[in-house]
């Protein structure tokens, strides 16, 4: 039979030996028992979880949802760690960012092959071998620990636990090595996430306007440069604003919009330079500058502080679009329905193909295809890359409306048409998917591929004798899987077709969207918001008067929320604040009068106010016991014994150790405390560090990996034992847990 982490096997003779010495591995786990240990980030059951360290490394946890909580084994994995520290890998309670993770899960296991944690050495460090594990290359380590949800002073049904990282007892109060993982055990699991929006439901993402950038004359196009982070906008001249002519392509600090950089000139038919707008942006160069069509004919390229444009003046009629070739150094353009690519630094086509009819198209590099959209006969033709030639097509409805936009969504290869007030989805095979209708008219889409994203700019027609128009145009983000809003609408006052199309940028992740308004020459920059989304709820609580109650919220947003904790004492049917409670912990001592008083948090941010759903608190009266009866309710960290269910005895800490009643041996308390005596028949504790004659025949724990957070003298001396190596280890580790008194 295994004693319990931290107690000595008992019998009615008293202390008996253990059947072996204590391993090296258990040597191992007592030492880090009285260590403070690692913190934590985010999981799944079935699907291994990362988490990142203040200095980049890198933590992966095998499962961290529904837990066996008799005990579990789990795989973690590390990489980038310091190779001039040692850690510890542990399931511990999690306190948050910057704060010791303890009690941590653990214990001198009497078998010697503890694995409730594993510690992990630089090559050649002197604990390197039986009781420490080396790293591998570029700071990586493969272990395996077992887990479960209660013990040694922990409890994951209370109290949020992570698998953690952290530096070993030699830099305990070295933070630059935590890395946490949350994991939560089944049967076990907090309330229900989510939590009740007050105003907009939980989790309600919306766009709001930031600012407006008006350094760009009359902006006609926008591309956020991938490598250079600097926003490109291709712009004509705005009437009736100033004297300067405004064309040409600006380069804009996408945080304040202010102009880095100005390209006005470009060759004309003759070769000569001279003052052009940039009408449609191509794409990006490599680390920075685009390429684009200035009107009528020609294509150029620039970055930001170049004086003028290089460029070519193609042949032919206008070109009413513009995408990247199949290779370096080539375009695609369409000039009407001839759809060409051509040498940028020539200007000659390498190869053309002329459509039935049509005036725009995208590319889908990724597919090998071209959809070319002929708004006039109805039709949606594909184009293969490889031969040039149709291969497909396809009917597009709405021959006699507004021509809109023609986009890919590189993530799926779905083909977004813009016709008058709708938008048509198409599959990567052409086939009609979804029509999505909006009261404005579809004007331009832009897709966020790593978050499933598609934005949608809809314009008013600025015709407001037609009831249909009132000026406003609208902003639309979609789900680019399933095509259901995923933000709230916004409204985009004054955006009208009447002098232009509106287009659309947008930030890798959804975070940042700037979108124009050629009519008023601006470009507004929006910024996603998130409404408070409960990640982690309070369940119910049933404690005695004395007790400890740690109730735990945590919620995400933009910004991020603050949290309010609340109570009720009627039932629900008021509610107050409590002061000071503003942590996603609240924590307080039990007491009768709070039986049936409801609890919830309140999470707040300048999008709406979410809360937990109520939680009650049911308290029952402590009751006395035997004689001799359960002292192990107290924590060994802090010096406590409980005698008959009462808890007596001092901070194993600070000392103030005090007597329980009828008490007939008595015990050393922790690193600086003062002694003291509890009733019962005797037996030993490892306590955070106390080792002492604690009576009784119930068990104490917080004897285990960290239960306490301090190091303790005991743990020192062994540690020097243990740079001495040898028997001495093993000798006087087996009478430490033999009963010392």
């Amino acid at each position: 039979m295994t004693p319990t982490p931290g107690t000595p096997p008992t019998g009615s003779g008293g202390p008996r030996r253990p059947g072996r010495r204590l391993g090296a591995a258990a040597v191992a786990a007592l030492l880090l028992a009285a260590v403070p240990t690692g913190a934590a980030v985010s999981a799944d059951a079935a699907t291994p979880k990362s988490a990142t360290g203040p200095q980049g490394q890198k933590l992966t946890v095998s499962a961290t949802t529904g837990l066996d909580p008799a005990g579990a084994k789990i795989r973690v994995t590390g990489e980038g760690y310091g190779t001039t520290s040692g850690i510890y890998v542990a399931l511990c309670k999690d306190n948050g960012a910057n704060r010791v993770p303890s009690p941590c899960l653990g214990g001198a296991d009497m078998s010697g092959g503890s694995k409730n944690s594993q510690w992990i050495v630089p090559k050649g460090d002197p604990y390197e071998g039986e009781l420490a594990l080396p790293f591998g290359p570029g700071g990586t380590f493969d272990v395996e620990i077992e887990i479960r949800s209660t013990g040694d002073g922990l409890d994951c049904a209370d109290v949020p636990c992570s698998v953690v990282t952290r530096a070993d007892h030699r830099a305990s109060g070295d933070r630059t090595q935590d890395v946490r993982i949350p994991v939560t055990f089944a049967g076990q699991e907090p309330g229900e996430p989510g939590g009740e929006g007050v105003d907009v439901p939980a989790g309600t993402v919306s766009y709001k306007p930031v600012a407006d950038f008006t350094s760009a004359g009359k902006p006609l196009d926008l591309l956020l440069h991938p490598d250079s982070k600097k926003l490109y906008v291709g712009a004509d001249n705005l009437p009736d604003t100033a004297d300067t002519d405004e064309r040409g392509l600006y380069v804009l600090n996408p945080e304040d919009g202010k102009a880095e950089s100005r390209i006005t000139d470009a060759p004309g038919s003759t070769g000569a330079l001279r003052a052009s707008a940039a009408a449609r942006i191509s794409g990006p160069l490599p680390g920075d500058g685009v390429v684009y069509n200035y009107p009528l004919r020609g294509v150029g390229s620039a970055k930001a502080g170049d004086a003028a444009a290089t460029g070519v003046w193609l042949a032919g009629s206008t070109i009413t679009d513009i995408a990247p070739g199949t290779a370096p150094g080539t375009v695609l353009v369409a000039q009407g329905a001839k759809l060409s690519e051509i040498e940028r630094a020539t200007g000659t086509a390498t190869r053309s193909l002329t459509l039935p009819g049509g005036t725009q198209f995208a590319a889908d590099h990724a597919r090998g295809a071209v959809w070319f959209s002929d708004f006039a006969a109805g039709k949606l033709h594909r184009v293969d890359l490889a031969s040039f030639a149709v291969t497909a097509s396809f009917d597009l409805p709405g021959t006699d409306s507004i021509a809109g936009f023609t986009e890919v969504d590189p993530a799926s290869g779905a083909v977004w048409v813009g016709v008058d007030r709708s938008v048509l989805v198409f599959d990567a095979t052409g086939k009609p998917v979804k029509t999505l209708v909006g009261k404005d008219l579809a004007r331009d889409a832009a897709f966020d591929a790593a978050g499933g994203r598609a934005f949608v700019a809809w314009q008013d027609g600025g015709d407001l004798s037609d009831p249909a128009n009132d000026n406003n145009g609208t902003l639309t983000v979609y789900d680019s899987a399933d095509f259901t809003p995923a933000a709230k609408d916004l409204s985009l006052p004054g955006n009208q077709t009447q002098l232009g199309a509106a287009s659309l940028a947008v930030e890798p992740g959804g975070a940042t969207v700037f979108v124009t308004s050629p009519a008023e020459g601006k470009i507004t920059r929006l910024t996603r918001q998130v409404s408070p989304l409960v990640t982690r709820a309070p369940a119910d609580r049933s404690v005695r008067a004395g007790e400890e109650v740690a109730l735990t919220a945590r919620a995400e947003g933009t910004p991020e929320p603050s949290v309010r904790w609340q109570v009720s004492t009627d039932g629900s049917q008021t509610w107050r604040e409590l002061d000071g409670a503003t942590e996603p912990v609240l924590t307080f001592t039990a007491k009768s009068a709070q039986d049936g008083y409801r609890y919830r948090a309140e999470f707040r941010n300048d999008v709406g106010t979410t809360r937990t759903a109520p939680v009650t608190l049911t308290v029952t009266e402590a009751t006395g016991g035997a004689a001799g009866g359960d002292t192990g309710g107290g924590n060994g960290g802090f010096g406590d014994t409980t005698t008959g269910g009462a808890t007596t005895g001092g901070d194993g800490s600070t000392g103030d150790g005090s007597s329980g009643s009828g008490g007939s041996s008595t015990g050393a308390s922790g690193s600086s405390g003062d002694s003291g005596s509890s009733a019962g028949s005797t037996g030993s504790t490892v306590a955070g560090g106390s080792v002492g004659g604690n009576t009784g025949t119930g068990t104490t724990s917080g004897g285990s990996l960290a239960a306490t957070g301090v190091t303790v003298m005991s743990v020192t001396l062994l540690a020097a034992a243990l740079l001495g190596g040898g028997l001495l280890i093993h000798r006087r580790s087996r009478r430490r847990t033999t009963g010392l008194t």
